[in-house]
């Protein structure tokens, strides 16, 4: 009875150091993209708890970064809230793609999987759960990931607000093409069909087409652009295999 208890706990630790392990490449993406928030928000006035608070409770890099520009730009608070709300509508997607995993879990680990589904979180999480391989206990792998990204995005914003001091022209160096070139190691293994393809080019085009819009609204649009296009390709491709196969 105890030597399947201890197998199932090294199961699951397995599990976890596993998900730590296959974000390793994603975290260091993200290193100096925390690095330099820690740097800005410096900058900016904000104190160092509201920093920490920030990277603590909030946890979403892009958010975090357009917090930061409103609150040096002097904007209201209840336009900030707004601005950081739309910025953060693709996690809506990311939810809905993670419910078929998530709905058997309890209301706790729903929480807290839910708190911790980053970008790059998601990108790995996603992939271990549709692995057809009967491995069990999948959360904990999901978790590994989190545990490791919110521990290597709240420690790269204190190094931020206390090497920031000593480097004011840190967020100069041009660190931050670190972020757009982990987000494309993220997406390209993803693209293996055309319908793929097609939702991530109208993506792509819409979002720096909409650039302007007020309020990052061009994210979503571009988002929204991205989906219709993946789904219009797809009805497509599916009618053509009807017609097909009545002729």
């Amino acid at each position: 009875m105890s030597q399947s208890v201890t197998h199932f706990s090294q199961g699951r630790l397995s599990m976890f150091f596993e998900g730590a392990k296959d974000t390793f490449p994603l975290i260091v993406g993200a290193i100096p993209f925390g690095i330099i928030f820690g740097t800005l928000a410096a900058t900016a006035g904000i104190s160092f708890g509201a920093t920490i608070g920030l990277s603590m409770f909030v946890f979403a890099g892009a958010s975090q970064f357009v917090c930061v520009g409103l609150v040096a730009a002097g904007t209201a608070w209840p336009m900030i809230v707004l601005t950081t709300f739309v910025v953060n509508l693709r996690h809506m997607l990311y939810g809905a793609t993670m419910v078929p995993f998530y709905k058997n879990l309890n209301p706790l680990w729903k929480i807290v999987l839910s708190f911790g589904l980053t970008d790059e979180t998601f990108a790995v999480a996603v992939s271990r759960y549709s692995r057809r391989d009967g491995a069990l206990d999948k959360h904990y792998y999901n978790l590994g990931s989190m545990v490791f990204m919110y521990l290597n995005w709240n420690l790269c914003t204190i190094i931020g607000l206390t090497a920031g001091k000593a480097f004011p022209e840190i967020s100069q160096w041009g660190l931050d093409f670190a972020m757009p070139a982990t987000f494309i190691g993220i997406v390209i293994p993803y693209l293996v069909s055309k319908p793929m393809w097609a939702s991530v080019l109208t993506a792509g085009t819409v979002s720096i087409m909409a650039s302007g819009l007020p309020h990052k609204l061009g994210l979503m649009v571009a988002a929204l652009a991205g989906v219709a296009a993946g789904l219009a390709w797809e009805l497509f491709v599916s009618v053509k295999k009807e017609v097909v196969q009545d002729v």
